[in-house]
């Protein structure tokens, strides 16, 4: 059925249940799991929404973001360890994420990707958009979206 997975997370809880059912029907179908989590630049402006930090310090933030991001990736691999899932893990960094899920199923030739979707509503869906919408439009492959 499914070769290659590509299960993106951000360590939220509905991310988290959305990587253990990815690595489930992984076991499933014998595939293998790319593991991705993307870690956005420190922003460098007030207009993005920041104090403004010399560039040490925010080079220093984004690489404690990329710790984070390896420690969590880490941890699904674990999961799928115990699942006897091989799974390979991958940090793009890029404030577009959306367009960085759909290039690296791309780069790694999925042919599923799983994913949360966070269920925003009204005013803050408009204001932030959707990334789960944006995979779901862009995607050329199928893209499993968990709640």
């Amino acid at each position: 059925m499914y070769n290659r997975i590509l299960i993106a997370t951000d360590g939220t809880e509905l991310s988290d249940k959305a990587v253990h059912a990815g690595l489930d029907l992984a076991a499933l179908c014998g595939a293998s799991v790319i593991a991705l989590k993307v870690v956005s630049h420190y922003p460098r402006s007030y207009l993005e929404g920041s104090d403004l930090l010399d560039i040490k310090e925010a080079k220093r933030i984004e690489e404690q973001w990329t710790t984070q991001a390896q420690t969590l990736l880490n941890g699904v691999k674990a999961f799928g360890h115990e699942r006897k899932v091989n799974v390979t893990t991958e940090i793009a960094h890029s404030d577009l994420v959306a367009e960085s899920i759909v290039e690296m199923a791309k780069k790694h030739d999925c042919d599923l990707i799983v994913m949360a979707s966070h269920g925003r509503k009204g005013l803050q869906r408009l204001l932030l958009g959707s990334e789960t919408q944006h995979v779901l439009t862009h995607s050329h492959v199928p893209v499993l979206v968990l709640r």
